[in-house]
């Protein structure tokens, strides 16, 4: 299989022919190739999203809707062929890409098609005057986006992005691009105009600094890692470009007496392991209240040792592959640092491997316990499906327990007592708190993080705004 670049309507290899490997996790055989883009292409692509911007900006807001209800159709139409390459391709469990990637992404598409319809401004009257606000598109936008929910999150960018009226510069992950090349696919059967989206696949260092520098490029959304983050950030200020950045997470789960104990307990599961722990949103740092701690250490890993690890395609695998065999050797070498920190490894911690798919990359769930907050198992991103557990014994200690590192993306908080729920929440260092739940996600809500987290929000509302430059009116009576 050959994927292939997106730029002005036509799949495409890149313009020097390289290419680079694509490998299935599963079973850490290669199965495809995809563009090794460089500046060439970037360029290529930017351009293409240049000429098409003044009649697509102009376009009714309406028609715009129309493109992206039609590319939401598509995808539910070709939903399960998107499941399986996204499967393949990141080595997530084939139900849980049906489940969760596939449809979420078809849902990205159709909300923002609604939203933009619904998007409305301010008109501020005076004495003597009114003042009204436009919010006119930004012209060529880059959307960058990682390899852990490919499809989910592409599109989670890109919507909103078109919606508004600008064209698109995108960059899927190199690791995971296979459904971004059929998304292309469906852009042209959807007749969406040459230039308005346009695919370019690379790694990173090639294709970022003229994807981040260029002067026509007008804004950059980014979801990856906080290092990258960073970098995107210094070139967007030496620049002077709007710049929305989703980073690292390192995310607590705070578990008092009070609880649910069965609902916690199956929601920590997941909060913990889903997608191989590869969710920026894990709560990979569990605090539990002492009196329920042994309680809940003792069914915890019962649970977890029941879930079973497995080829992707397996409808009985709760948790497939890690999606490379890069990330796969750094999860284990933090395994290995938590021991050396003097964790106790209450169980997984090691890798798996199904019969048939030895050569793939499978990690058990691991828990740990008997670590100190401020070690670096408790502080760096792992993304992986490794958690601690610590015990709490005040309401005060977990939130500095819960604060204590340098991201603030999610936090999750499970109690009975209404008063404390709300006055943690107000309390936490982190952009979105869930109570009782977890990942319980309402599309027209805030999303986005704290301090190394992350700058801006996506979602709803304020994705349009990021997309939109606000310009007042004054009208003054005669």
């Amino acid at each position: 299989m050959e994927v292939h670049n997106y730029i002005n309507g036509v799949m495409s290899p890149s313009i020097s022919g390289q290419t680079l490997p694509l490998y299935n996790p599963s079973n850490g055989q290669q199965y495809a190739t995809a563009p090794n883009s460089s500046a060439d292409d970037v360029e290529s692509a930017i351009q293409s999203a240049k000429k098409a911007f003044p009649t697509w900006s102009s376009l009714p807001t309406q028609e715009r809707s129309r493109y992206l209800n039609k590319i939401a159709d598509l995808i539910d139409q070709n939903h399960e062929k998107l499941a399986i390459a996204e499967s393949l391709d990141n080595g997530k469990p084939l139900w849980l890409a049906k489940r969760v990637d596939i449809p979420r992404a078809s849902a990205n598409f159709r909300f923002f098609a609604h939203a933009i319809t619904q998007f409305s401004t301010e008109a501020h009257e005076m004495t003597d005057a009114i003042n009204y606000t436009l919010r006119q598109p930004l012209g060529v936008v880059s959307c960058i986006s990682p390899w852990n929910l490919p499809l989910y999150l592409l599109s989670w960018k890109i919507a909103p992005a078109l919606a508004s009226g600008n064209t698109v510069v995108a960059k899927p992950s190199e690791v995971t691009p296979l459904t971004a090349h059929l998304l292309s696919e469906l852009c042209i059967e959807a007749q969406l105009p040459p230039g308005v989206l346009n695919i370019v696949h690379g790694y990173g260092d090639q294709v970022g600094p003229t994807l981040t520098s260029h002067e026509d490029v007008k804004a950059i959304s980014f979801t990856g890692s906080t290092r990258v983050g960073k970098e995107i950030a210094q070139v967007a200020a030496s620049h002077i470009k709007k710049v929305s950045l989703e980073m690292g997470g390192k995310n607590p789960n705070i578990i008092f007496a009070d609880c649910d104990f069965r609902e916690m307990l199956s929601n920590t599961i997941r909060s913990s392991f889903a997608n191989q722990g590869q969710i920026c949103l894990c709560g990979s740092r569990i605090y539990v209240e002492r009196s329920i701690y042994y309680d809940f250490k003792k069914h915890f890993v019962e649970v977890t040792e029941k879930q079973i690890v497995g080829p992707p395609r397996n409808d009985n695998s709760k948790f497939g592959a890690i999606v490379s065999e890069a990330h796969y050797k750094k999860i284990l070498s933090y395994i290995e640092l938590a021991k050396e920190e003097g964790g106790q490894i209450l169980t997984g911690g090691h890798s798996v491997h199904p019969p048939g798919y030895e050569s793939g990359w499978y990690i058990a769930p691991t828990i740990i316990e008997g670590l100190d907050n401020n070690c670096r198992t408790n502080q760096e991103e792992i993304f992986g499906p490794v958690c601690t557990i610590i015990p709490f014994d005040t309401e005060e200690e977990a939130i500095a327990l819960a604060n204590g590192t340098k991201y603030g993306l999610s936090a999750s908080l499970w109690t009975q007592n209404i008063s404390r729920a709300h006055r943690m929440a107000k309390k936490l260092e982190a952009g979105i708190v869930w109570i009782n739940c977890w990942l319980h996600r309402d599309l027209r809500t805030p999303f986005g993080g704290v301090k190394e987290s992350g700058v801006g929000r996506e979602g709803g509302l304020d994705a349009l705004r990021f997309f939109t430059e606000p310009k007042n009116v004054c009208v003054k009576y005669q």
